[in-house]
């Protein structure tokens, strides 16, 4: 359910700008897209587990937060954000 740490370093690896880098947008946003992407797939099986449920939507409102900043800052940036991603938007 939650993101290995392995997993998260490939991930800041392969949108970070540069080594090192956690805390730009695209890392925050593809970080965040992983851990959506797990816990639908926990939702798969659990269906009534509410609790989760609320962390999901609280993750999802989040990453719409950091990609309308990316899109507001920076409009080519965002389109190859959602099209690595492969976000609908």
């Amino acid at each position: 359910m939650t993101i290995t740490p392995e997993r998260k370093q490939e991930v800041m690896n392969e949108y970070g700008k540069k080594s090192g880098d956690t805390g730009s947008p695209e890392v925050q946003v593809a970080v965040l897209s992983e851990r959506i992407t797990n816990l639908t797939e926990h939702f798969k099986t659990h269906k009534k587990d509410n609790h989760s449920r609320r962390g999901l939507i609280k993750m999802v409102s989040l990453r719409r937060r950091l990609l309308d900043y990316i899109k507001a800052s920076d409009q080519k940036r965002y389109e190859t954000l959602i099209g690595r991603l492969g976000l609908r938007r």
